[in-house]
C-alpha cells in the first residue's frame, strides 16, 4: 500500500505544486487536500477536504485519521498584515492544527514550509523570521514520528499549475541563471514534492532542509 497523505495550501503555488507531483507518484495511494475553497484539480488519488477553521477541527476529526504524513504548505505573507494577525495565523493556527493530527495520527510524518531566512533562534531582528522559527521549534516538540522544517527559497511551478503567484511571470527568467550560480537557493516545486515523500519513507538526519538538502532528497527517487 502507498503513502497517504494530507497536503494543506493546495489553493496556493506551493501547496498545488506539491500536490501535483504528489498525485502523480506511485508510491503515493492518496491525497487529502484540506483547504477553506476547492484548489480546481480533480485526480483519482484526490480527495478535498473543505474546512474554514484550521484551529477547530473537531467537526472533520473522523476523516483525519490513518494517514502517514502531513505536507504543511499553508501561509501568508507578513506583508500587509498586523504582526498579531500574523503571529496568530503562522504560529497559532499551524500549531493547532498539528497538534490535532498528533493525537490522531502519532506515526504521522509532519512537514512544514516555512522559508529562507527563518530564525531559529527567536531572537532575531525580522519579526517574521522569528514567529517562523517559533513555529518550528514547537512543531518539534509534538508527539510525531517525524517532524522536518522546509526552507527552500525560490520556487518554480509545476507544469498546468492553477495557483502560480502573479508576480512570478515577471520574474521566471530569472530561475535557470540563480539555479546556476546560488543552488541552494532554487528549488523546482517538483523537487520539494519528491523531497517530502522520500523523508517520508526513509527519514532524514537533518530536522531543516535548504534548498541543497531538499535536492538531495528529491534524487532518491531518479536513483532507484
Amino acid at each position: 500500500m502507498g503513502l497517504k497523505i494530507i497536503i494543506t495550501g493546495t489553493t496556493g503555488m506551493v501547496g498545488e505544486g506539491v500536490m501535483q507531483r504528489c498525485l502523480g507518484n506511485p508510491k503515493v495511494e492518496k491525497v487529502l487536500s484540506i483547504s477553506r475553497k476547492p484548489n480546481g484539480h480533480q485526480h483519482p488519488k484526490l480527495e478535498e477536504l473543505i474546512h474554514v477553521d484550521f484551529t477547530d477541527l473537531s467537526a472533520v476529526e473522523a476523516q483525519l485519521s490513518g494517514y502517514d504524513a502531513c505536507f504543511f504548505c499553508a501561509g501568508i505573507s507578513s506583508v500587509g498584515v498586523s504582526k498579531e494577525e500574523y503571529e496568530k495565523i503562522t504560529y497559532g493556527l499551524t500549531l493547532s492544527f498539528a497538534s490535532t493530527l498528533a493525537q490522531l495520527n502519532p506515526q504521522m510524518t509532519f512537514t512544514y514550509v516555512s522559508g529562507q531566512g527563518t530564525d531559529s533562534s527567536e531572537n532575531g531582528k525580522s519579526h517574521w523570521a522569528r514567529v517562523k522559527g517559533k513555529t518550528e521549534n514547537d512543531l518539534r516538540k509534538l508527539p510525531f514520528k517525524q517532524v522536518f522544517a522546509y526552507r527552500p527559497g525560490g520556487m518554480k511551478p509545476m507544469d498546468g499549475a492553477k495557483h502560480v503567484l502573479s508576480w512570478y511571470k515577471y520574474f521566471a527568467w530569472l530561475y535557470p541563471i540563480g539555479r546556476k550560480l546560488y543552488p541552494n537557493g532554487f528549488n523546482t516545486l517538483a523537487e520539494v514534492g519528491d523531497s517530502m515523500v522520500n523523508v517520508t519513507l526513509f527519514g532524514y538526519e537533518k530536522f531543516i532542509l535548504n534548498g541543497k538538502e531538499i535536492t538531495q532528497t528529491a534524487e532518491q527517487t531518479k536513483s532507484e
